[in-house]
């Protein structure tokens, strides 16, 4: 029997992280120490409740006859958890496409480069904020006081050269685009194709209603001109490979519509879910989306298979669209990120 593998995974698959970036979707550290998280769906960094091993390997086992096509690895850091290595090759054993989400410091480490490589990883996407240290360091700071922007570079660059001429793993950065560095859209593009970079994607920034750094941080239609500007320059000069075109009109609209806007035939839980590391599954990672099913039973992968749980179903309209709905859609179409060379 021929498996149509049409679904994409993002999985955080651990909570720790050896950042501290204040706008982390998993919250930081001293919020939930002062305030333990107890709703449902709601990730943090001190979360005791991530699957063992052993529950996750018996869950990628069941892969191969499932409809999934590629797995985000992202956290927290999953490179600081030892086991991933043997999570890739068997993700890679059932035919699946892995791509690693980093904040890139684990890079530094040889073996980690070498590990990635020999394991035929699809792609590596790091995350960097800025084209010079402040900002990033600013706003992603290293909980031992020392990794920041310059290991970042470090890591990319030991992987680059690692992967010499070989077309595996495709290199790109991630970048999130706030009030304070409406700039980097171009100038980290610019920076990734001086290290060498294959693919960018300048995300908008998505924070939880009420966030402390929302009237700071967050895009409004106020940057609307702005944005647009350097998404023309981005897309006109860059040779990099870069989300589809309509992503700039995506990113536009969510950042100066009001909220929460609708979008038609929306592809979460379709072609796309969302896996926290206690194994829980959702449709997409948006916040909005989770709150709107927390009074539903919480789908798990802990016992069950790929196939159950990523099963026909899903979305049609939605009217929840957000910046985190925008912030998938270069997931879904992820296939020329891989493919190196050429926009």
């Amino acid at each position: 029997m021929t498996v149509v593998r049409d679904v994409d995974v993002l999985w955080a698959l651990r909570s720790p992280c050896n950042l501290g970036c204040k706008y982390c979707y998993f919250g930081t550290l001293p919020e939930h120490r002062e305030q333990p998280v107890t709703q449902i769906g709601q990730l943090s960094h001190l979360s005791r409740a991530d699957l063992s091993l052993a529950d996750l390997t018996a869950f990628v086992n069941t892969l191969p006859q499932s409809p999934v096509r590629r797995v985000f690895l992202a956290g927290g850091e999953p490179l600081i958890w030892p086991p991933i290595y043997d999570l890739i090759a068997l993700i890679k054993r059932a035919g699946v496409e892995v791509v690693v989400c980093t904040n890139g410091i684990p890079l530094n480490r040889p073996e980690a480069v070498s590990r990635l490589i020999d394991l035929g990883v699809d792609a590596v996407s790091v995350s960097l904020d800025s084209a010079e240290p402040g900002h990033n360091d600013r706003w992603r700071p290293a909980h031992n006081g020392k990794d920041g922007w310059d290991r970042v570079i470090g890591g990319i660059t030991a992987l680059l050269a690692a992967r010499g001429g070989t077309a595996r793993p495709a290199v790109g950065i991630y970048t999130v685009i706030t009030a304070q560095n409406l700039g980097a859209v171009t100038e980290v593009a610019a920076l990734a194709a001086e290290l060498g970079c294959d693919y960018f994607v300048p995300q908008p920034l998505s924070l939880e209603p009420g966030h402390a750094l929302d009237d700071e941080l967050s895009l409004t239609a106020a940057h609307q001109a702005a944005l647009a500007a350097q998404f023309i320059s981005l897309y006109e000069t860059s040779r990099l490979t870069l989300p589809d075109r309509d992503y700039p009109d995506r990113v536009l609209d969510a950042v100066s519509s009001s909220q929460p806007g609708f979008v038609a035939e929306c592809f979460a839980g379709r072609y796309l879910f969302f896996v926290e590391p206690d194994g829980s599954v959702w449709p997409c990672p948006s916040s909005l989306k989770i709150a709107s099913l927390s009074d539903q039973p919480v789908r798990t992968i802990r016992g069950a298979t790929a196939l159950e749980v990523f099963g026909a179903g899903g979305c049609e309209d939605c009217s929840l669209f957000s910046p985190d709905c925008v912030n998938m859609w270069p997931l879904t179409n992820f296939t020329p990120m891989i493919a190196r060379g050429g926009k």
